[in-house]
């Protein structure tokens, strides 16, 4: 594994497996840690649970991160990374179906990056990833 990690916290296999293949296609190399739910999520950027003994040192380049999950939603896990000094910087980029100003609003309330509604059609959402990978991964320096 590398160092350039992307965090994808997505609770439903579908769009994992389409965000994944929307990264391949994009020519985005960078390791992928899929958390499925925002606990799993928090677990990873703090290595506690399962994550116990991953190297805290590697955080990962950008956090893509849904809204709408079981035990522990997007906005609660978005809170929890700008409240902690090791994540506070880490960049956030919530990437969700939902199409509420509330939602939009709230994700900026929490200090997100940038909010990205999942486009239904395959090959816009490859080119909202595409456009992601660009900025994120290559263009973007982080703190």
């Amino acid at each position: 594994m590398n160092n350039k990690v992307i965090l994808l916290v997505e609770d439903n296999p579908d769009d994992v497996k389409l965000t994944m293949r929307a990264l391949k296609k994009s020519n985005v190399l960078n390791d992928v840690v899929v958390a499925q739910d925002g606990a799993e999520a928090l677990d990873y950027l703090f290595c506690t649970g399962k994550y116990a003994g991953r190297d805290k040192k590697i955080m990962p380049q950008v956090v893509l991160l849904d809204l709408k999950m079981p035990k522990v939603d997007g906005f609660e896990v978005l809170q929890r990374i700008r409240e902690d000094e090791r994540t506070k910087l880490l960049p956030v980029v919530i990437l969700t179906t939902s199409s509420e100003d509330k939602d939009r609003v709230a994700g900026y309330r929490f200090h997100a990056n940038s909010f990205v509604r999942k486009p239904v059609d395959f090959n816009e959402f490859t080119e909202a990833v595409r456009q992601l990978g660009l900025y994120w991964l290559l263009l973007n320096e982080t703190a």
